[in-house]
């Protein structure tokens, strides 16, 4: 082998042995600067997952807060729309309370009012054309009955007064036929009797040998012509449901 290239060769191998010692120092040099980046690469690492959880806490609280507003604003509008029907309600119980208040002012004043009412009907009954006589009063008895009861309201008893006289009302304009006992030729017999509204109240024998008729101005039973027998036995049947409504004929007083 040539010596210059032995030459060569021994100071490319001296070269590299230099370098290769250079390296290993550099490299023994740069180690801790290697590390201490690690080091710094993992706290950056670790300081990144913590903003990231930071950001994803704040925006949970921000959704949360963005909810819990509007909950508020709900809420407000709740508390608003309460504070109106309290408000109402408030005018309410009042108007109530004036009114329990009148309540109590007009059960004072009804009392005495039915009393009269029951008194005037009673009057009236006694005055008037006597059919039913012993039905009307019954009524009328238990009418002052229930006035004196504590356990009937005064809306109740009230109602039964009206009731009274709606019935009193209806006789007026309706015809009837029922059974009952008259005074005929001195004698007490079972009759038929015809109530056509309070314009006439007629009666008839069972044989329909006699018939009468209640005389308003004397107060008494007066007899009826024959004349009426067809006419009276028409309005029976018709009371009776037994013909359809028809004109009949029956002797009534005069007008004053």
């Amino acid at each position: 082998m040539n010596k210059s290239v032995c030459s060569l060769l021994v100071a490319s191998f001296s070269f590299s042995g230099l370098f290769l010692s250079a390296l290993a120092e550099t490299n023994s040099s740069l180690k801790p600067i290697v590390d201490k980046s690690a080091v710094i690469n993992e706290l950056a690492i670790s300081s990144q997952k913590k903003i990231d959880r930071l950001a994803e806490q704040i925006e949970g609280k921000l959704q949360q807060f963005k909810a819990i507003n509007k909950e508020i604003d709900g809420l407000q509008i709740y508390n608003q729309q309460m504070e109106r029907q309290i408000e109402n309600q408030a005018l309410e119980m009042q108007r109530l309370s004036d009114s329990m208040d009148k309540v109590s002012v007009i059960e004072r004043q009804i009392a005495p009012l039915m009393l009269r009412m029951i008194e005037g009907l009673r009057d009236f009954v006694a005055l008037d054309v006597p059919f039913l006589k012993e039905e009307r009063e019954t009524r009328l008895t238990r009418l002052s009955h229930i006035m004196d009861r504590a356990d009937v309201a005064v809306s109740e008893k009230f109602r039964r007064v009206l009731e009274a006289y709606q019935v009193e009302v209806d006789y007026g304009r309706t015809i009837e036929s029922y059974t009952g006992l008259a005074e005929v030729n001195g004698n007490e017999q079972e009759v038929n009797f015809l109530r056509i509204g309070r314009v006439a109240l007629l009666y008839q024998t069972r044989d329909r040998s006699s018939m009468g008729i209640w005389n308003k101005s004397s107060n008494q039973w007066e007899a009826l012509d024959n004349e009426f027998r067809s006419q009276t036995i028409k309005g029976l049947r018709m009371a009776q449901k037994q013909l359809a409504p028809d004109m009949i004929v029956v002797p009534v007083p005069a007008a004053e």
